[in-house]
Order: C-alpha cells, then structure tokens, then sequence
C-alpha cells in the first residue's frame, strides 16, 4: 500500500504574454478598438472586461493540468460541465499486477495528522480494502468487478482542461472555506499556478 499527497501539474506550458494579446485582440472585436492595442495594453483591458464582468472574452484561452487526488475529489471536479476530462479507468487498470506492482496507491487525507486515531483508522481499513481487492483478482474477479470495492481514497489521475473563465468559476466555488477540504487542497494548487502566470486574469480571486 502507498499513501500519497495530492498533487498538479500544469501539462504544457504556456506564452502569458501570448494569451493577453489574444483575449485583447478578441475583445476589442467588440468595441472596434483594436486601433488602441499597443505593446503594454493587454494588461489593463482585460482587468477593465473582468471588473465588468464582460468574462466570455477570456474563454477564447484555455489550460490544462493533470491532477493527482483522491476519486472522492474528481466526483465533485467533473461537475463543472465546460471542461474536457480524460481519467484514469479503474474499469481497465489492473492495481494487482504489472506497472503497479501490486500495490493500490492511496490519497492521504488532509485533515488528520499521521498519530490522530482517525488517521489510523483510515489508514487500517486502506491496508484491508487493498487486501481484499488483491483476493479478489487472485479468485478471478476482473478489474472491473473487483473495483467495487475500491474507495474514495483511492488515487486517481485526471487530465481536465477548462478556458479561464470556466477556472475562475472553479477556483470561486473550489477555494471557499465551505468547499470540501480535499477539493480546496487541489483548488489552492491550481490557482498558485495560475496567478502566477496570469495575475491580470485571477489575482482579483482572493481564496
């Protein structure tokens, strides 16, 4: 068995200063102001068309991660219906031989410390359920079948793309403190990268 940390990564970088030419050239469509575009201009209107809520103008731009958490969190992440999604099959994985080495690998839960009796817990029923999934497989079971054992915990890997505007709705709801806490984990990581690369787009974002 193995525990893991949830984890992000932006799959291909991208030219920031390219997205803001591109969302202001789309946008200033609108105002037939293209006329105003200048070097250092994308910057302040896309603040101006966020501050407005005019938002369709930053879907012309989309970002993709690959996310590494528990199935518990992708179950609330494919909510968010304009977005495309490619996940891990735990239909056609098979965690009991192969490149998993008969290992299931688990998400560790963010709100208990390694000694809180509740994290043994969790940890000791983990051990139990990977046990009998691999009893299972030995019996004959099909991954598909064996599978319905498999909890929440269990890690799973997701390929989501969404357009800015779709991000900036994720990261209201999914950095909230009403959010679950292992969703708001991921959600935090997201948005650390994504303010960083386009401040002008989600530094207004405040989780």
């Amino acid at each position: 068995m193995k525990i893991i940390e949830p984890s992000v990564e932006l799959v291909e970088d991208f030219d920031a200063a390219a997205i803001m030419k591109k969302i202001e050239r789309a946008g200033r469509v609108c105002y037939k102001s293209e006329g105003n575009i200048k070097d250092d201009s994308a910057e302040k209107f896309i603040r101006g068309i966020i501050k407005r809520g005019h938002e369709s103008v930053i879907e012309h731009a989309t970002v993709s991660f690959k996310i590494v958490c528990d199935r518990g969190v992708t179950h609330e992440l494919v909510r968010h219906r304009i977005a495309s999604y490619s996940q891990e099959s735990t239909r056609y994985c098979d965690y009991s031989a192969g490149k998993f080495g008969g290992d299931l690998t688990f998400i560790k839960p963010c709100f208990w410390q390694d000694d809180d009796e509740n994290f043994l817990l969790w940890k000791e029923t983990m051990a139990q359920l990977e046990k009998n999934y691999l009893t299972l497989r030995a019996n004959g079971a099909k991954p598909e079948e064996a599978r319905s054992i498999l909890p929440n915990s269990l890690k799973t890997e997701i390929f989501v793309t969404m357009n800015l505007r779709e991000w900036r709705h994720f990261l209201k709801l999914r950095t909230a403190k009403a959010a679950h806490p292992q969703m708001r984990e991921v959600a935090l990581k997201i948005y650390q990268i994504l303010v960083e690369k386009l401040p002008a787009v989600f530094d207004d974002l405040k989780p």
